[in-house]
């Protein structure tokens, strides 16, 4: 067995394609122990440490910081017995202790899809055995499937030494169909993505003949055979315009690679906006009772060292308020409705890494000292860009708190698997008629985003009164209700 063993960038859960290595904790030629923090990387929703499969030396280092790797992908190289004395040569001459690459075959080569449909239980796309089971360091039913699938044009520096240049590839030739096989007679290679894409477009891939590594078939091979253009266009002339148009340089402007969190915020927000059909309403709340008691309770010994906020409150209405509409805490799923018995409340997070939205689990069991440890927890650990990919997974209701930025109120959208979402906003001096008079009073403006299959009119109206009542009086309010 090999001493040196190559550890792949594994999957964090949550469908994760991909991650940025963020910072490498170890370096070649350190000694590390087994589960030994040795890289940081941020996955689309947190920043996370993942451990050393085995123990021994770091004999290489794949993917410098910043880099963008594949799930599967070889990141590092572990000497898993470093005290058995040098490694011995390898055929072809190399010094086997020379810091090894990942073999151009395996950086390059093109996975060959099966059939449509057929995916192998275990592997990536297909059920794991016993069903889907979350992998932090390799461990588990994944097995083969992970393999870097390759760019145009990446090959490893030793296999481009090795290569002479080609010449430029010629556009795709369209031949007679050879029952789902190449022009060769051999299989078809193209990614799953290349696949998909020649479905919609009513392309036969074994029509084609491919411009990419191995001969695999690329997306422009595609969509180059969908518009009929098999040989290269004749550039178009273009007149001058009469007036010339203001232009400005490049260096006036930014550009902003779109990944991690506010990759995964895009594609979240996008999903949810053009699927549920949203309605938002608003309440204005006088809150100057609740804002008297959360002085008294500041003020009670048992309390001193806890973070007391008038989130904390909001947080306790919303949760008395599920128990009397239980349909507001529920899910959409096709053909049914998820009624969930438990309150895993979303607190949305502003960190310097983008906006992320950890829950705090079964919330809705809390006392309200244990809700606030939660809260206080939860924020300190998103500040500091701790928060693991579980913590941020299985949202049943989501508060944003936008009142920290002195704004009103907002029509938030919804979390993708959510019914609902309140705007809290800010907390204001203004003036108000109370008992008959008009008097400066503390109040704030609620905004509630519901999804309209799910919450009618009547339901969502109910339930942001009733948030509302707690807010103007919650003293009475948990005498009422519990």
């Amino acid at each position: 067995m090999s001493r040196i063993k190559e550890f792949n960038l594994p999957d964090l859960g949550e469908g994760l394609t991909e991650g940025e290595i963020l910072a490498w904790l170890v370096k070649v030629g350190d000694v590390i122990e087994l589960n030994q923090p040795i890289v940081e990387v941020e996955t689309a929703k947190a920043a996370v440490e993942i451990p050393a499969k085995w123990a021994g030396q770091v004999q290489a280092i794949f993917h410098p910081e910043g880099s963008t790797v594949e799930v599967g992908t070889p990141i590092i190289a572990i000497d898993t017995d470093p005290g058995a004395g040098p490694i011995e040569e390898s055929t072809t001459g190399a010094p086997a202790s020379a810091l090894p690459t990942p073999s151009a075959a395996s950086l390059a080569a093109v996975e060959v899809a099966p059939a449509e449909g057929a995916v192998e239980p275990g592997l990536i796309g297909g059920p794991a055995p016993g069903g889907r089971t979350a992998v932090l360091v390799g461990y588990g039913p994944r097995t083969a499937a992970a393999k870097r699938r390759p760019r145009r044009g990446d090959t490893p520096v030793s296999a481009q030494a090795a290569q002479p240049v080609a010449p430029p590839q010629p556009a795709p030739v369209v031949t007679a169909p050879s029952n789902g096989h190449g022009p060769a007679g051999g299989p078809v290679l193209a990614k799953p993505p290349v696949r998909k894409l020649a479905k919609d477009l009513g392309v036969d891939l074994s029509t084609l003949t491919g411009s990419g590594p191995l001969g695999s078939i690329t997306r422009e091979d595609v969509q180059r055979a969908a518009s009929g253009a098999t040989a290269v266009a004749e550039p178009l002339a273009v007149s001058a315009p009469a007036t010339a148009a203001a232009s400005f340089g490049a260096d006036r402007e930014q550009r902003i690679p779109v990944k991690g969190v506010r990759k995964l915020t895009a594609e979240n927000m996008s999903r949810s906006a053009f699927t549920a059909p949203h309605v938002t309403e608003f309440l204005t709340v006088d809150v100057t009772r609740a804002m008297k008691a959360l002085d008294r309770l500041r003020n009670r010994r048992e309390w001193r060292d806890v973070r007391v906020s008038p989130l904390l409150l909001v947080a306790k209405a919303v949760l008395l308020a599920v128990k009397r509409h239980p349909m507001v805490n529920s899910a959409w799923a096709g053909d049914e409705i998820v009624v969930k018995d438990y309150v895993n409340l979303g607190i949305a997070a502003a960190t310097e890494r983008g906006l992320i939205v950890p829950n705090i689990k079964d919330a809705g069991r809390l006392s309200l000292r244990e809700l606030a440890d939660a809260m206080t927890d939860l924020v300190q650990t998103a500040k500091t860009g701790k928060t693991s990919p579980a913590d941020m997974s299985g949202g049943t209701l989501t508060i944003t708190n936008v009142g920290v930025f002195g704004v009103d109120t907002g029509t938030p959208i919804l979390p993708p698997g959510e019914s609902a979402i309140l705007a809290f906003g800010a907390v204001r001096e203004m003036p108000w008629v109370h008992k008959g008079k008009v008097k400066p009073r503390q109040v704030t403006t609620l905004g509630l985003s519901f999804d309209h299959r799910i919450i009618d009119g009547e339901l969502g109206s109910k339930f942001l009164r009733d948030i509302g009542e707690f807010l103007a009086d919650p003293e009475a309010a948990l005498l009422a209700w519990t």
